[in-house]
């Protein structure tokens, strides 16, 4: 070979005196301030976004002092920028009356972008029930995708990665939850929009409404009315009995109106409790209004506290 005939790959000019600090500059995040009508909601983004008291608090300290964790968003084809997480601070900022967020762009593809979105707000707290349940259904997709879908061999719900480790397994860990756990939050992406309310709504428990997932669409819808009929929800045992009559195909409307209208045994009708036995806790100076308060906030903690007991 000729030594004209050789390509030479030659060091561009600008690189060849492109100082180090240059260099590390060019591979470090910028922030930049994107306008909030660029911004879009991530898709299928499964946390609400809510005008309430915490909402309002975030706007109000956005006014005092901006916004200071910038948030993520990639850059979308039809223009503008999709948020991957942010979308409570883009929210709080309109309120606050910013026109502009600190943001960092990345180039993500679906699956990371899901992921990166499910984790930045997973460890909020006050999740309600049907959140948890998409997120980690999105995520766990995402996940199964990424490590490829699961061989003919491989029954599993989910992708193994290249080690042979089952992406719930992963899953799992990350979460620091059980894979049943996990397994039984998705399973109320399968309720109706209304009955998956309830359960945010704490009308229906979180064990009874996994036993309901398995009901038909169009059985769930009936299952309401026959709820609203004789103004009951379903007990665990009942939910359980209700699933296993549709299984049997043999869940019908009258099945399910004779279910809910069973007495529930065991349920005392009141509970009584008496300004003398409460006193004792109080100071003298709290009033019954006072003290019912009190009680109610501490009942509310107290459920909080035993429910997220349960879910692990």
């Amino acid at each position: 070979m000729k030594p004209s005939d050789r390509k030479l790959n030659l060091t561009p000019y600008d690189e060849i005196f492109q100082t180090e600090e240059n260099r590390i500059e060019a591979t470090q995040e910028k922030v930049i301030d994107i306008p909030l009508t660029e911004l879009h909601p991530f898709k299928n983004h499964p946390f609400k976004v809510t005008d309430d008291e915490s909402m309002l608090e975030t706007a109000e300290s956005i006014t005092k002092h901006g916004v200071l964790v910038p948030v993520i968003a990639r850059p979308r084809e039809e223009g503008g920028y999709e948020l991957i997480s942010g979308h409570r601070r883009k929210r709080a900022s309109e309120l606050a009356g910013k026109e502009t967020l600190p943001c960092i762009v990345r180039n993500l593809d679906d699956d990371a972008a899901t992921i990166i979105m499910v984790d930045s707000n997973i460890q909020r707290e006050n999740i309600l029930p049907s959140e948890r349940a998409f997120a980690y259904k999105l995520k766990l997709e995402a996940m199964k995708r990424q490590a490829g879908r699961p061989s003919k061999e491989n029954g599993s719900q989910v992708g193994n990665n290249l080690m042979g480790v089952k992406s719930s397994d992963i899953f799992a860990e990350q979460m620091g939850e059980s894979k049943s756990t996990i397994f039984r939050f998705i399973r109320l992406t399968e309720l109706v929009p209304e009955l998956l309310d309830m359960v945010d709504a704490k009308k229906i428990a979180f064990n009874p409404a996994v036993e309901l997932s398995y009901l038909m669409p169009h059985e769930q819808v009936q299952l309401m009315e026959a709820m609203d009929m004789e103004q009951a929800t379903p007990s665990l045992s009942q939910a359980q009995r209700l699933k296993k009559y549709s299984q049997d195909g043999k869940l019908t409307f009258d099945v399910m109106t004779a279910i809910m209208s069973e007495e529930k045994k065991g349920e005392p009708d009141k509970v009584t409790l008496t300004g003398e036995k409460l006193k004792k806790y109080f100071p003298k100076s709290y009033t019954p209004q006072q003290m019912e308060e009190t009680i109610i906030k501490l009942l509310e903690g107290w459920s909080r506290k035993r429910q997220q007991s349960q879910e692990r």
